[in-house]
């Protein structure tokens, strides 16, 4: 009886075994086709940066960021939609957050979660097209919403170049507590992606397909600045939203 009691046990410690291998491995192609159902859409991805517990996996001491900034400096060189690429570095990096590329097929209105539910609920009930949404985060203070839109391109003329007080690049975040328009230069998480401290399951995910067609950026700015203006009355004053990048 004892022999076959440890015979038992042995092959309930094996049978979880396999189970969390079949769910890793299920884990990652998730995590891959979602990822290459991006650079279909369009979005240039390079990899980033993982949470390790509360910290970041790069080796910068106190990294303000962590888990959201991308692993290389060349990070807007290296961004590509090439599906082998992003494949290999999918296999290769298993942990790696990744992120997109603002200013080249796409811009990215990004604003608190609970400044980007309002606007959403507004923008559909109005029945305007609303493009790919992401969020990052749940936290209505803390967390960021994503709103895919059309770029406003790279001209050629640099004087043609369209300035915008909202312009976002990830050096200047904290300048944007609330509506940030990541164009040029910046780039943001594409799902999924995890945030520090979460040990449940990727925090960053898409409210609305990556496959829509990218909505004008100015369709959706009214509603997005309004709902932006009242969160921040509701805000507390001692919370102060944490930067996506």
């Amino acid at each position: 009886m004892e022999r076959e009691s440890r015979f038992s046990r042995w092959l309930r410690r094996r049978s979880r075994s396999g189970a969390r291998t079949i769910a890793a491995q299920e884990a990652a192609r998730l995590r891959e086709d979602l990822l290459l159902t991006a650079a279909a859409a369009g979005f240039p991805l390079a990899p980033a940066a993982h949470p390790e517990g509360y910290g970041c996996s790069c080796d910068r001491i106190g990294c303000p960021t962590p888990g959201r900034h991308p692993v290389s400096f060349a990070w807007q060189t290296q961004a590509t939609t090439d599906p082998e690429q992003i494949a290999r570095w999918a296999s290769n990096q298993p942990l790696a957050n990744f992120v997109t590329a603002t200013g080249r097929t796409h811009d990215v209105l990004d604003v608190p979660v609970g400044a980007g539910r309002a606007a959403l609920e507004r923008l559909e009930a109005e029945g305007v097209e609303v493009g790919p949404v992401a969020v990052c985060g749940t936290d209505p203070w803390s967390g960021r919403m994503l709103f895919f839109t059309a770029t406003r391109g790279t001209p050629e003329d640099e004087d043609e170049w369209w300035p915008c007080e909202l312009d976002c690049h990830p050096e200047t975040l904290d300048d944007h507590p609330g509506l940030r328009w990541h164009c040029r230069g910046s780039y943001v998480l594409v799902p999924p992606a995890r945030l520090p401290g979460d040990d449940t399951g990727p925090a960053v995910g898409w409210l609305r397909a990556p496959e829509r067609p990218l909505p004008d950026p100015l369709t959706l700015l009214e509603a997005l600045t309004d709902a932006c203006a009242a969160h921040a009355e509701e805000q507390p004053d001692h919370t102060a939203p944490w930067p996506v990048r």
